[in-house]
């Protein structure tokens, strides 16, 4: 495996953190909705984003 430099660590540290937010929010938006289509819109949305985070989390 290729090393990591720096700024790449610097740059999956940012996009972790940014799918960390993302899911965040759209797990508490999905909480909130009254629609069940809206729900499930953002808690698709959520689980993305907490795939999208596992996948770089496999680059540490």
């Amino acid at each position: 495996m290729t090393e990591l430099s720096v700024l790449d660590l610097q740059n999956l540290r940012h996009l972790i953190g940014s799918y960390e937010t993302s899911h965040c929010k759209m797990t508490t938006y999905a909480e909130q909705a009254q629609s069940p289509d809206v729900k499930q819109l953002f808690q698709e949305a959520a689980d993305s984003a907490w795939k999208h985070r596992q996948e770089l989390m496999q680059f540490l």
